[in-house]
């Protein structure tokens, strides 16, 4: 099917949703979930055509990224379930008005129609996608990369064949099969049939729809992630959660870009942070992690790399953490000002009211006290799992889950009433 005739295809059948119960969707879910463990072999051997095509061609962490096994597959089909039993927003009253003439209003949550997600090489948003899109009552449209085009389309057949278990239509879920700048466009200028798209990627990609849809589109997260260690922090504590935030997963957009750090504490910090990042990771055999330093830091470490003019400005999504020293709050809270890109930051200290002043003072969609920005996540949000991490201010912000999926009309029951 070309490109058009699955965006046709995907609005006819959204009102067919509509009509399904709430447990009509959690068995396709959970029907869903069965398929994707049943067809592990045939995602898996897809995927491996996916990673022998990308090799040489993309970085070892996107590498890992774009990689699935056992327990990756089963983890996403957990997510599925997870999704199953969450409640369902679909005709939640959310808000009652009586009038003194006997109307009634009634706010009531209903689905956007047809969700279009255009999204990079992780193969496992194609089902966190899908599985929220229908729970939602939402028809999907999902639209991958070229690198992660075999992997989402064992995924998506696996999927449509628990749509068909489950008596629903395949076509409530499908998958883009042009991975041409061509199809993007299409989803970005398909007027009157995409109710809402989601850019899920790199700047380019976000950027890219963006400046150029012209239906309703969510910014999501490039995330330029911060932690700063005050100076009243416990170093140990601060060590942890810098070294997670960094390390646990850094090619996804809620793993730590910089560093900054209290003066006070500066030298002690960088110094065993050294020793944790870099020494210890070369001694167990593992990537160790590339300081990119200001002047001051780096006269802490010279063999770290002095920071050029976009190292704070950059999403590396690789073993590499930009460091700052501060002189105070205040100009922490200037420099995330300044470079942040508003999706997640955090702060590690003992002392209530920095902290305080930390979580009010910063604009991004999740702001952290001593913990690790990994957490922005819609499954450890208990979201099930989430479409993206919306940065906007408008219709969602962070972690997007059901709800977000879901927009509001007006229903006004009345007895003849006139005006």
């Amino acid at each position: 099917m070309t490109t058009i005739d699955i965006i046709k295809r995907a609005k006819k059948l959204s009102p067919k949703l509509l009509m399904a119960s709430s447990k009509d969707k959690n068995k396709a879910l959970n029907i869903m979930a069965d398929m994707l463990i049943e067809s592990t072999n045939d995602i898996l051997e897809a995927n491996k055509i996916d990673l022998k095509n990308a090799e040489g061609r993309i970085s070892t962490v996107m590498l890992d990224r774009l990689m699935l096994n056992e327990q990756r597959i089963s983890e996403m089909a957990k997510g599925m379930r997870d999704v199953a039993i969450l409640n369902d927003p679909v005709g939640s009253k959310l808000k009652t008005i009586k009038r003194d003439d006997g109307l009634l209003i009634e706010k009531v949550s209903v689905p956007m129609g047809v969700v279009a997600i255009i999204y990079e090489s992780r193969p496992n948003v194609t089902s966190d996608a899908a599985a929220l899109c229908l729970k939602s009552g939402n028809a999907c449209i999902l639209r991958t990369g070229k690198d992660a085009f075999n992997s989402a389309n064992a995924i998506t057949k696996a999927m449509q064949k628990g749509l068909q278990k489950a008596g629903l239509d395949e076509g409530l879920v499908q998958l883009i099969q042009d991975t041409s700048h061509k199809s993007a466009q299409e989803l970005m200028t398909a007027v009157g049939y995409v109710d809402l798209l989601i850019p899920r990627g790199g700047a380019g990609l976000i950027k890219a729809c963006v400046d150029n849809a012209t239906v309703n589109c969510i910014q999501t997260g490039t995330g330029i992630c911060h932690v700063y260690v005050d100076k009243y922090a416990d170093i140990q504590k601060a060590l942890n959660i810098v070294e997670n935030a960094k390390t646990s997963r850094p090619s996804v957009c809620n793993a730590e870009e910089v560093c900054i750090v209290h003066s006070d504490i500066s030298s002690k910090f960088i110094n065993e942070l050294k020793k944790r990042l870099v020494d210890k990771r070369i001694e167990n055999g593992e990537i160790p992690v590339e300081f990119r330093t200001d002047k001051r830091a780096h006269d802490i470490i010279p063999s770290s790399v002095l920071a050029g003019e976009n190292d704070f400005d950059t999403e590396f999504l690789d073993y590499i953490l930009s460091i700052k020293i501060v002189d105070s709050i205040d100009e922490a809270l200037e420099h995330i000002s300044a470079h942040s890109t508003s999706h997640s930051d955090a702060i590690v200290t003992e002392d209530k009211n920095t902290a305080d002043i930390f979580t009010m003072s910063v604009d991004s969609a999740a702001v952290y006290v001593n913990a690790s920005t990994r957490f922005t996540d819609g499954g450890e949000f208990g979201l099930g799992c989430e479409m993206g991490i919306s940065t906007q201010k408008l219709h969602a912000r962070g972690p997007m889950g059901l709800e977000e999926l879901n927009t509001y009309k007006y229903v006004i029951h009345g007895n003849g009433n006139t005006r």
